[in-house]
Parts: C-alpha cells; sequence; structure tokens
C-alpha cells in the first residue's frame, strides 16, 4: 500500500500583543504571589482540575501539589522565583485561552550560599469569565 502524505501549512493566527501582555502579567501576578509566599492568591490562579506534569515526579496530584508547596512556603531558605529574560512564548489556543513556554530561574540560600536552579516549562493557561487560571503544567528539564 503506497500512502502518500501532504504536509499542510500553519493556519495558526499569530499571537497578539494583547494576549501576549495578558499572560506576562498573569505569570507576574503568580509569581508574585509565590515570592511573598501568598498560597490564598497562589492556589487560586490554578483551576481545581489542574494537571501538574514533572520529568522527575510524572503526574502529581492536585492535593499533593498545594501540600508540598504549603511546604516550601513555611521553608526558611526563602525560595523565589524570576522569568528568565527572553524565554517567554505565548500561544493562543483558540476558545480555551493560551500555552505559555519559558524558562525561570530558582533561587534559595542552603548551608550559608545561594542555590541557583534553571527549568523550562509550558504552562496551559484557561481563560474564563475574563480571569486566567492554569489547567495544565509540564515542568521539565531538572
Amino acid at each position: 500500500m503506497n500512502l502518500t502524505l501532504a504536509a499542510q501549512g500553519k493556519n495558526l493566527p499569530p499571537t497578539s500583543s494583547e494576549l501576549y501582555k495578558e499572560i506576562e502579567l498573569a505569570d507576574s501576578i503568580l509569581f508574585q504571589a509565590f515570592n511573598r509566599q501568598d498560597m490564598i492568591t497562589f492556589k487560586a490562579m490554578f483551576t481545581e482540575d489542574l494537571e501538574w506534569f514533572q520529568d522527575n515526579d510524572g503526574l502529581i496530584p492536585y492535593k499533593t501539589i498545594f501540600e508540598n508547596f504549603g511546604n516550601t512556603f513555611k521553608n526558611e531558605n526563602k525560595l523565589s522565583r524570576v522569568l528568565v529574560k527572553g524565554s517567554l512564548e505565548v500561544h493562543p489556543i483558540k476558545d480555551y485561552g493560551a500555552i505559555q513556554i519559558g524558562s525561570h530561574q530558582f533561587r534559595h540560600f542552603e548551608n550559608g550560599k545561594e542555590e541557583v536552579g534553571t527549568f523550562k516549562f509550558l504552562m496551559i493557561w484557561n481563560k474564563k469569565d475574563g480571569n486566567w487560571k492554569i489547567s495544565r503544567v509540564v515542568s521539565y528539564d531538572h
């Protein structure tokens, strides 16, 4: 049997500057809350059907995710996150929201010295009633 496949051209709408700025702002709000250890604001930025995939840990249940963040926020190491400048990509998802791709750097002090790690992520944002929330996270390159 002979199969011929034809590649289709991209028919995706380009990312508008408005969408880019909305996701950039949502990311900023999310991680300002993270850096302030504000669990109420942080947790409210995620949907209740959140799926979180991590290369080292697989699929992490919703309850476990926020237990882990709660423990992190209690830690005296003061973990903080910064988006790596120039790494942010935003792509629209028709009738749903947007894909955010980027790299971020986490810093904390351990044993008297600063530890820094840079990791990659992909987040699926859902826009409902004018509000942006994350429904899927893929965290990798640890």
